[in-house]
């Protein structure tokens, strides 16, 4: 044989050898490599357009308007109308009508109202495995730092699967901690424990929550944001409350220092970062007393409601090398996808319980992919910013039925995104048949419903109780408690 082609015959053979090899450390790191860090940041009353990158044009949110550039936005995600309900759906992966944590714990109620309210749950099911446990399982190093108010005493994340919480920070921490001011709605601490957390478990696959107190009320910015916003011109339309714009654009910082200590760590490829709401956005208390401090138009109503805004909440993913930066999805999606979309991230065994969400990876790695989901359903039986009510969205119709008089209110979310328009009238087939599908929903799932109140007194059904100490509600007391006084 020519010494030229033994040559380039020598070549081809190192080549595909090479190859060869490639493709097994590829494969081996698929199987043996670091599993991605997860990052779940989670706001407290955050409404849909409260971000720069959602609309927004008072707030200014740079760190999270370029993680969405960074990776995908999605338009059409929904949480529940309130804190605890939301969160009991993150932590099961099951819709709030299953976990029996349909209100926030412990709720109020309004006694001579027309409707009985059914009792909640004021903690998970006994059983129910959480991220915590599922991750925990899967070899990560499992953190939770901020709002729970998914039980006390026995029911805290330590008790569910989360290694370090704010109990067991300890020594450690508070010996290299020097910054004694917890900063508005205790922001700077949160995002103090997440840097130590981050720190401390580098060289392992980790999985930390920052549940923030922000942006709910009463509202509380930095002052030199709060000045900032004073000064800065508003807009012709919205409520743009400074102090409100202030807790925004604080929160926003923080998940900027989050964000640099893991780059400055060189963790940035191997870390999904995701970013949500609890609920949709609050204009002002349930009572109707006091400032308002935002609102959610173009979307109608707020937080307490199942119209879209109460229910309707940004999310954001970051997750380097998979999802193509810039990426916006319409697909719609809710909170109780997290639990099997984190569990699939880390390569995670879902546990053995009723699963309601579906994973969202593969939307992630595919933004026109769908997820072949029929409906979406919402069970509020409460009283708050509205009355007891049920919806489903099938495809761009929404339906919503209201308890207390069996009406109900039927909108095309393609047309009609303000739900200005109720075409029930006009499409009574399609109404009747969303009904008959929340009904048959509800009864395969066992939602808890309101009963007739045999107490009813048209003349006291607008009075607040709580269920905490079982007396009404100090209206006055709330309002100062809650209006900043500084708004304007």
């Amino acid at each position: 044989m020519p010494i030229r082609l033994r040559t380039e015959l020598l070549v081809i053979l190192i080549l595909f050898g090479l190859a060869c090899c490639n493709i097994e450390t590829s494969r081996a790191q698929e199987t043996t490599g670091r599993r991605p860090n997860i990052v779940f940041i989670l706001a407290d009353d955050m409404g849909w357009p409260d971000l720069a990158c959602y609309g927004h044009e008072f707030h200014e949110t740079p760190v999270l308007d370029k993680l969405a550039a960074q990776g995908i936005r999605f338009t059409d995600f929904y949480a529940t109308p309130v804190c605890s309900s939301t969160r009991s759906t993150i932590l099961s992966g099951q819709n709030s009508a299953r976990t029996g944590v349909t209100d926030f714990i412990p709720g109020h109620f309004r006694p001579f109202e027309k409707l009985v309210v059914p009792k909640i749950d004021h903690h998970l099911k006994a059983g129910v495995r959480t991220p915590g446990d599922v991750l925990k399982t899967a070899g990560y190093t499992t953190a939770y730092f901020g709002k729970w108010h998914m039980g006390d005493k026995d029911h805290q994340p330590n008790d569910h699967g989360y290694d370090i919480t704010e109990r067991q920070l300890g020594d450690a921490f508070y010996q290299t901690h020097t910054n004694v001011d917890p900063g508005p709605k205790k922001i700077d601490f949160l995002t103090d424990a997440s840097l130590w957390f981050i720190e401390q478990n580098q060289d392992k696959p980790f999985f930390l929550t920052v549940s923030h107190y922000a942006v709910h009320i009463p509202v509380e910015g930095s002052e030199a944001a709060i000045a900032k916003y004073r000064q800065k011109k508003k807009p012709a339309t919205g409520v743009n409350h400074p102090i409100y714009a202030a807790m925004v654009e604080d929160l926003d910082t923080s998940v900027g220092r989050v964000l640099h200590k893991i780059e400055q760590l060189n963790l940035a490829q191997d870390t999904i970062i995701v970013f949500a709401s609890d609920n949709g956005g609050l204009s002002k208390t349930y009572t109707a007393i006091g400032e308002t401090v935002s609102t959610n138009a173009p979307l109608r109503d707020e937080k307490g409601t199942l119209y879209e805004g109460g229910v309707r909440v940004p999310l954001i993913v970051r997750w380097p090398g998979v999802i193509t930066p810039g990426t916006v999805s319409a697909e719609p999606t809710t909170t109780a996808d997290l639990l099997p979309t984190f569990s699939e991230m880390a390569g995670a065994t879902l546990p053995d319980q009723p699963i309601d969400g579906v994973s969202l990876v593969a939307v992630l790695k595919e933004s026109q992919v769908t997820l072949g989901r029929d409906e979406i359903f919402f069970h509020y039986p409460h009283y708050h910013h509205s009355t007891p009510a049920g919806a489903i969205r099938a495809g761009n119709w929404k339906l919503i039925e209201f308890f207390d008089d069996g009406r109900v209110e039927l909108y095309n979310l393609a047309d009609d995104l303000e739900e200005s328009h109720d075409v029930a009238s006009i499409h009574p087939s399609k109404a009747n048949e969303l009904q008959s599908r929340l009904a048959i929903w509800r009864q395969n799932i066992g939602a808890r419903m309101p009963a007739e109140n045999p107490d009813f007194d048209p003349d006291r059904s607008a009075e607040w109780w709580s269920r905490g100490t079982g007396k009404p509600l100090d209206i006055e007391a709330m309002r100062r408690h809650y209006d900043s006084g500084r708004g304007k």
